[in-house]
């Protein structure tokens, strides 16, 4: 039996107390980053595998089923805002489209041939990479996608919870995440979901910073899409620049984008 599927190590949950249930739960969640950081040389070959690709103008596609897509869905759709990046430059899809972000679609994600189509929506060539999201490592779709995105001459990688899984033969740069069973037995939202979202976040991440998106320790390219963004780059500008609060703001306001407003100011000085 697959790890993600095994028993769980605790029994009778439902005469379990509150405080019981939640001690529990955390204590499962603590092995998270554990099995994350056994796993990270995987992780760094992924990124540098990645990493040229898109300096040369390639993509980031996610492809998933269920949880896992929807993951991936969220990590993509927090790249442009938190980093300026084109909405085309990081990529989520799931099994079932965009229906199943909210609802489940039945036997969406059994179907090997869907997740190249749904790519190919988007002309998708040698320069993109893909990565398949998976607790169990065996989902159609995404083994599908990978699978065809190999051939085209993709970059491959996925994410799983169990080794030695059909997903992490079909790609070139696996990631297995192994967290052990789940508090309640088979539930992948749990411990496999938040490793995929930390792993997702190391992933992008990583990649922006490499990519120049990251000036110091702060998102110089973030979108200004609500006050609490525009109040973050004047404060941002502040600490890079010897100005009062009122021109950090309208140097802002002013470009844009906080990269733009600090060239402007020193090249203008």
């Amino acid at each position: 039996m697959s790890t993600t599927e095994s028993s769980s190590l605790y029994d009778h949950l439902e005469e379990m107390s509150t405080a019981e249930i939640l001690t529990n739960i955390n204590q499962e969640d603590q092995k998270v980053s554990l099995a994350i950081q056994a796993a990270l040389p995987q992780i760094e070959q992924l990124v540098e595998a990645i990493l040229p690709k898109m300096q040369l103008g390639g993509r980031l596609f996610y492809i998933g089923a269920g949880t896992s897509g929807r993951l991936g869905i969220v990590d993509a759709s927090e790249c442009p805002p938190t980093f300026g990046v084109d909405h085309n430059t990081v990529i989520g899809l799931i099994a079932g489209g965009d229906t199943a972000i909210r609802k489940a679609v039945e036997f969406a994600e059994d179907d090997p041939e869907q997740a190249w189509k749904d790519l190919e929506k988007h002309q998708i060539d040698a320069l993109d990479s893909v990565i398949g999201i998976a607790a169990s490592g065996r989902t159609p779709y995404v083994i599908g996608g990978v699978e065809k995105a190999k051939k085209k001459g993709c970059i491959t990688g996925c994410i799983v919870c169990n080794n030695d899984s059909a997903l992490a033969a079909a790609v070139t740069y696996p990631v297995e995440v192994i967290v052990g069973p789940e508090f309640v037995t088979g539930s992948t939202r749990m411990k496999a979901g938040t490793a995929q979202k930390l792993v997702l976040n190391m992933i992008s991440t990583s990649l922006m910073i490499r990519l120049g998106k990251v000036k110091g320790n702060k998102m110089v390219d973030m979108q200004l899409s609500n006050k609490k963004l525009v109040e973050r780059g004047t404060n941002y500008i502040l600490d890079a620049l010897n100005i009062s609060k009122e021109e950090a703001k309208e140097l802002l306001l002013t470009h844009k984008s906080v990269r733009k407003a600090i060239d402007s100011y020193i090249n203008h000085k």
